[in-house]
């Protein structure tokens, strides 16, 4: 069991593992609550129901797409990664 740890320890040390995809789903949350909070007070401030309307509909999307591009950039380390050590 000692060296199942220490080969966790070891492995996070040395940027084996990756934790930024489970960060990444985080700030994707945290965007997405930012987003609808926006797009609200758009509508109910009076400033723009219109712009409110798209802030909360295209909002997200545009988030989504970033975080999954970013996490499609650590995947493709995975798969670099199992490559290299075949």
């Amino acid at each position: 069991m000692d060296n199942n740890i220490q080969d966790k320890n070891k492995s996070f040390l040395n940027f084996d593992n990756m934790i930024t995809p489970k960060i990444i789903q985080i700030l994707f949350y945290i965007g997405l609550a930012i987003t609808l909070v926006i797009g609200l007070v758009m509508i109910f401030s009076g400033e723009s129901i219109f712009g409110g309307l798209v802030v909360i509909l295209v909002g997200p999307l545009l988030i989504r797409v970033n975080c999954e591009l970013i996490i499609v950039i650590f995947k493709i380390h995975e798969a670099l990664q199992d490559i290299r050590y075949k």
